[in-house]
């Protein structure tokens, strides 16, 4: 493999001058630029990403530590994230834990060896073994939610107003007794979500029945659980909302497995808006998460950090929207 000695030598020109022409660090005459440029094209010579690395120590490289989880709102961001990496020709190594507190150590040890130039972190459920927090001398992004305390700026979903636009859209379609499935409370967008709920009830003066709160996972047999904990009351709710759209499709199958037709015999609205949300039966009104916006200002925090190291780390919370489908009675 050619070097830029090699160069050097066949143009007869100093090392450095070779290097200032291929990186355009310095003025060179065209003259003697010209004649490097051909000695370059006639030995086929590449430069080292991984010497240039070294050298500016900048990989051009970020890494992302998930989470295991089936939930798809997860994958859509990941998509998301990627895209705009290479937008910005940056490469994205993408690790994940699997909910394994050992592994996780061993992922941030392999992406520091790496040379990452940056970290972005999405946790999907509060039962993942956080651990010790992680410290690592890295720009760090949180995405959606991450169990530990870190030095990293955050951005997150306004889950309460979520909740409360999803429980409100119940409510102004006729329906005053509404269930909730949750995700694990003990992770706050749960939490943030059914506090939404109850915001959203108490303005209409509807009381809170406990028995129809649900905590549950955000997962697909999350919903198939809640739902049938909702279904086995006495007195049941004419309208459910699912914390996540796997919770809703969880729900969907509870409710199609005891011969219960969606919106007549109950109503559903989920909450992600992930793809396959549009092409349930029927159509599930859901809260959209700007997966896609998520996923660039993610990636644009973290190079803006990674060029321009702020002291003062951030908070970014961006608005969920309704999207209306066909899950919906109006009573």
């Amino acid at each position: 493999m050619a070097t830029m000695k090699d160069i050097a030598r066949l143009a007869q020109v100093s090392t450095s001058t070779v290097s200032h022409v291929i990186n355009n660090s310095r003025y060179v005459s065209d003259e003697i630029k010209e004649k490097v440029m051909a000695v370059v094209t006639q030995l086929n010579y590449t430069p080292s990403a991984l010497a240039r690395s070294l050298k500016i120590k900048e990989t051009k490289t970020i890494g992302m530590l998930v989470t295991a989880t089936d939930n798809p709102f997860f994958y859509e961001v990941i998509s998301g994230v990627e895209s705009y990496c290479n937008q910005h020709h940056y490469n994205l190594i993408i690790s994940n834990t699997y909910g394994n507190e050992e592994r996780l150590q061993q992922n941030v040890d392999t992406l520091v060896q790496k040379k990452i130039d940056g970290l972005l972190l999405m946790c999907s459920e509060s039962t993942f073994p956080a651990g010790n927090p992680i410290n690592l001398p890295l720009p760090m992004v949180i995405m959606d939610w991450w169990p530990t305390e870190l030095n990293a700026d955050k951005i997150f979903e306004d889950a309460e107003y979520g909740g409360y636009l999803a429980t409100k859209t119940l409510i102004k379609h006729g329906h005053t007794q509404i269930g909730i499935i949750t995700g694990n409370l003990t992770k706050s967008i749960a939490q943030n979500r059914l506090n939404g709920y109850k915001k959203a009830l108490a303005e209409h003066h509807l009381p809170l029945n406990p028995n129809w709160i649900i905590e549950s996972h955000f997962h697909f047999e999350g919903g198939i659980k809640g739902m049938a904990q909702l279904l086995s009351q006495p007195h049941r709710p004419t309208a459910v909302f699912a914390c996540s759209d796997t919770i809703a499709f969880g729900a969907y199958h509870t409710a199609w497995q005891q011969g219960l037709s969606i919106p007549q015999d109950i109503s559903i609205i989920g909450y992600d808006d992930i793809h396959l949300a549009q092409y349930m039966s029927p159509p599930l009104s859901t809260i959209h998460q700007p997966k896609t916006e998520l996923g660039k200002l993610a990636v644009e925090t973290l190079l803006e950090r990674i060029k321009k190291p702020i002291e003062n780390y951030r908070t970014l919370v961006l608005k969920p929207q309704l999207v209306e489908r066909g899950s919906i009675a109006m009573l």
